[in-house]
């Protein structure tokens, strides 16, 4: 059995961790840019939006103890197929996060030696990064929750000082209250751009298992979090809006600010968050990444290897380490590129499953209800229904496509197990 040792805190602080990533830092010149200041509206519509999507997973995943989150949640509600399918397409996009974000993380750091754009040194740090983090998490939960909890109070921080001294320096002509309305195409686009801003909070969720108290620790976590990014969210953006004059066409609108308001100390702590930034969202991606396949081996539909938990750390071996080799290579070959187009689409279809799942599993109800009970449940459920729907719409066919292609590949992979396991019980 896994240990567990994420208390209600150290959840809030994992969520925070896995949702404020490096995107961040780019985001407020990408949404000033399509709709000036009414990114501000954008971004309040899209918090509300994403609180009704986490009000669902708050009823959902209180029903559950075990390691899994939304692969559990299917498994439960629609059967192993389903279920199959929503799991493959976690670990998959988990792969792919960690690899894009490696590769973003070395970039950044040749802001302060260029010797990391070289190929060699660069595969070299990422490997050194991918060995240290294997570690913290090989010696168990404990060990990386610690690492966790750093990374995501030293991320805040400089935003925190962005924030604080930026509204100092705000420049009230900067906020046009009378700017013209965006077209809605950009409107919309606003919104969808910062509502994927807003995920990753989903994915944390795999790790129920070794959360304390899940049944109450989870919807509080879940819903302390995402009001705390909203807030930090609308107040970064507010202050780039005010101190920043070229936020439209800045690459780095947040250094760009920072040069501005503080000089070159301000611009070189800022990537020195980004930085960090990344470094926890690696961290919790291979945190959660470990456990997918182990929810998946203990529901039988992975080799009975990834289940196998170290007789002292009570961590799973072997799935960390596999899973951290195949997101090595992946960071090393460039062959992410195509798994992070779907992503998007990925997280998608976990809401829209788990708003599903939150209908199907009040109609299996028994009589006493021992989870947390969202008010207007079916409300919420249908109001998540169409926003993923909406979101859905928004998709390119080409990233459907892709979608598709790896469903489908994640099945033959399935059928393949399962046959062969049949095989050797004969």
């Amino acid at each position: 059995m896994l240990k567990r040792e994420i208390t209600k805190w150290e959840l809030v602080l994992l969520l925070i961790n896995s949702t404020i990533g490096a995107g961040i830092f780019g985001l407020p010149s990408k949404i000033y840019s399509l709709s000036g200041i009414y990114s501000l509206p954008a971004l309040f519509l899209c918090a509300i939006i994403v609180f009704v999507l986490v009000l669902n997973f708050a009823e959902v995943a209180s029903r559950f103890s075990k390691t899994g989150g939304p692969y559990l949640y299917t498994l439960a509600a629609f059967g192993k197929v389903p279920a199959f399918i929503i799991g493959w397409l976690i670990l998959i996009t988990r792969v792919a996060t960690y690899a894009a974000l490696i590769n973003l993380m070395v970039t950044y750091l040749s802001y302060f030696n260029p010797l990391f754009l070289d190929q060699v040194y660069r595969f070299g740090l990422m490997i050194g990064i991918t060995l240290v983090l294997t570690w913290v998490n090989y010696l168990g939960i404990r060990s990386s929750t610690n690492l966790n909890n750093t990374l995501a109070i030293a991320k805040i921080l400089p935003l925190l000082l962005f924030v604080v001294v930026g509204f100092f320096f705000i420049n009230p002509s900067l906020i046009d209250l009378e700017q013209a309305p965006p077209p809605i195409s950009n409107f919309s686009s606003t919104v969808l751009m910062l509502v994927f801003a807003f995920t990753g909070f989903e994915a944390v969720l795999v790790n129920t298992g070794e959360v304390r108290n899940p049944g109450k620790n989870i919807p509080f976590a879940l819903i302390l979090s995402i009001l705390f990014v909203a807030v930090f969210y609308g107040l970064i953006q507010f202050v780039s809006i005010g101190t920043l004059p070229t936020l439209a066409s800045s690459d780095r609108p947040i250094t760009d600010a920072a040069q501005l308001i503080i000089g070159t100390p301000g611009a070189t702590l800022i990537t020195l968050g980004a930085v960090v930034s990344i470094g926890g969202t690696l961290n919790a991606v291979m945190l959660i990444g470990s456990r997918v396949p182990f929810a998946l081996s203990k529901e039988k539909q992975f080799p009975r290897l990834f289940s196998v938990l170290h007789p002292k750390n009570r961590t799973p071996v072997y799935s960390l380490v596999i899973f951290s080799a195949v997101s090595l290579a992946a960071s090393l070959t460039g062959s992410f590129v195509y798994a992070v187009s779907i992503s998007v689409i990925s997280k998608v279809l976990i809401f829209l499953m788990v708003c599903f799942a939150m209908i199907r599993l009040r109609q299996k109800d028994d009589a006493k209800a021992t989870y947390y009970r969202l008010p207007f449940g079916h409300l919420f459920a249908t109001a998540g229904i169409i926003a993923s729907v909406w979101l859905l719409s928004s998709s390119k066919v080409s990233e459907l496509t892709d979608v598709f292609i790896t469903v489908v590949a994640g099945l033959v992979l399935f059928g393949i197990y399962k046959a062969t396991s049949r095989s050797k019980v004969k």
